[in-house]
Formats: C-alpha cells, structure tokens, sequence
C-alpha cells in the first residue's frame, strides 16, 4: 500500500503519529530537520506496514521506540523485515489485545532478585514498589529510557542473540547493581519507585550484560515459571475466593488463618526443594551462552554489510 492508503486505512495511525512526533530525542543531536522529518515519515510508515500484514498484533506505546532504534541502524528496508520478524517472535507478547502476558514477564523480576539477594527482595516487598517501574524498560528494550545510542545497539545485539526474556534479567542485574541505593532508600513505595525508575546512564554495560546471561543459565525461566505465576495468583481476587466462601461458612477467621499458614508453610517447603536442586552442567551451559552473546555483539552490523553485496538480502533471510 501507498504510504497515504496506509495511514488512511489504519486505526492506529492518529496515536502512532503523536508517538512519533514526540520521538525527537531518539534521534541523533545535531541531525538536520528534514533529515530526522523524512526519518520520522519513515518510521510512521514502517509501523503501520508491520501492523497491516499481521492484523493479530496490536500497536502499544513504546513500540515505536523499539521500531526508531533499527531505522538509524539498517534503514527503511531492512529495518521493516526485521521488525516484522521481531513483532511475531520476541515482542509478541507485548502486541496482545492485552497486557496480561507482559504483567506475567514483569513476575519473573522478583524471583530473580530473590535467588541473587534476598535482602533487596524483602526490602522491595516491604517498599510495596511492585515492578510497574520496570515495563517501559521492557516493552522498549531500554530504548526509551537510555540516552546514549551506543548502549541502546549494544543491548539489541544482546537480545537479538538471546532468548525472548533476556531483558527481563537485565532488569533485574540493574536493579541488584543498585543494591546499596536501594537499601538506603526510605522503604515506601513513592521512594523506591522514583529511585529505580531514575536509570543510571553510566552502568557498566558489558559487565551487567555478563551478569545478566550468567543469571539466565544458574535461574533459567522454566525454573522461575511457578513463583512468577504464583505472584500473579497473589494479585487476583478470584485467588481469595477460597478464603471467603470458608470464612462465610465456619464464621471462624481464626480457622481460615491457621489454614493460610499451614498452607504458606507447605509451599514454601515446596519451593525450597525446587530451588535447592543440584545445577548440572553449568559451565557447559555458561561457554554456550557466552558464545552467542559474542556473536550477537556483531548481528546488526553484519546485517547492514550485507546490503552493500546482496541487494534482495532481506527476502533471503525472512521466506
């Protein structure tokens, strides 16, 4: 479709345009204004492209954001196709109708934190501080939040060459790299909420990003899965319909606490035996991850490249 056909025929167009015009920083200081306004139209067309041709996906704010980061690296043509790709793989659960699949990805931040340092993890759930300050971290990437566009490359050649919730553990190695700040902060929500979702913009990357993929293979998600869907059952009303409709009956709330903790104590026998089990092959499972994330450090550039000798390369990469 023609570029006006495209806009006119998208439902998302209106909100994708005022998201584009406010990506002003996201482009390279100094760029001349019609150089960063026909990037920008560029950008605007991308998106409702990708959106056309997979009408199960859903804009979301920050998307864009996501979308910005390849047009500077690979350009318009090259930049669709991988995007493309991306939306149904890696962002695909952000591009739901709604945002249950993300909320869950955000449960897997206090599990983590709990294997590294339970003490953070205590005092974050005394603070009450959820992990709302995480999601723009998440659905962008860290696109949205990181000011040099170094970083930001480096980190999408890391994801790129990692399992889809990679970002989720490099959130959590930010988050624990702060422990000090975090301890010290007053332990009410508003604080430690402003605390972290104030990023650092001189975190020691290439350390973090080490961390981050020794974390994912001593705390893979399979092993994370039932403590992150347990905290969504925490959250959920129909998860204290049990204690109610007992309550309503017996009249005893002293019978209904006794029950909740024996209860609590099972589980955390439970969870206790889980987390305690022997990790085999470590060290294999560790040369494998750092290899790959070796060889994500160079994906986008060698992808760049390899328009100067094959002009139809995107068909090749994406039948």
């Amino acid at each position: 479709l023609a570029g006006k056909e495209l806009r006119e025929d998208n439902k998302d167009y209106q909100q994708v345009l005022l998201d584009v015009r406010r990506s002003l920083r996201r482009f390279p200081p100094g760029m001349p204004d019609d150089q960063r306004e026909g990037l920008q139209e560029e950008l605007i067309d991308i998106i409702l492209h990708v959106l056309k041709r997979n009408p199960q996906l859903h804009y979301y704010q920050g998307y864009h954001d996501i979308v910005v980061t390849f047009l500077l690296v690979v350009g318009d043509r090259l930049a669709t196709a991988l995007v493309e790709k991306l939306s149904t793989h890696h962002l695909r659960d952000f591009m739901d109708p709604t945002m249950d699949n993300t909320k869950h990805i955000l449960n897997y931040l206090m599990p983590i934190i709990d294997q590294v340092n339970p003490e953070v993890h205590d005092f974050m759930q005394s603070a009450e501080v959820g992990t709302i300050f995480a999601l723009s971290w998440l659905i962008t990437w860290f696109g949205h939040v990181l000011s040099d566009f170094r970083h930001v490359v480096r980190l999408y050649d890391f994801f790129l060459a990692c399992h889809p919730l990679m970002p989720i553990y490099f959130a959590a190695v930010i988050v624990l790299y702060r422990e000090q700040e975090v301890l010290d902060c007053e332990c009410d929500m508003a604080s430690v909420h402003h605390l972290l979702s104030q990023i650092p913009q001189d975190l020691p990357y290439e350390t973090l990003i080490s961390r981050a993929g020794d974390l994912f293979v001593q705390f893979p998600p399979s092993e994370l899965a039932r403590e992150a869907a347990q905290q969504q059952a925490e959250r959920t009303a129909a998860s204290t319909f049990k204690d109610f409709e007992l309550a309503s009956v017996q009249q005893r709330p002293d019978t209904v606490l006794r029950q909740r903790f024996r209860e609590r104590l099972r589980g955390e026998e439970r969870t206790k035996s889980i987390l305690t089990k022997p990790r085999t092959n470590r060290f294999v499972k560790l040369a494998v991850m750092g290899l790959t994330v070796a060889l994500g450090a160079a994906a986008l550039a060698v992808v760049k490249s390899a328009l100067e000798w094959a002009p139809k390369f995107e068909l090749q990469i994406f039948p």
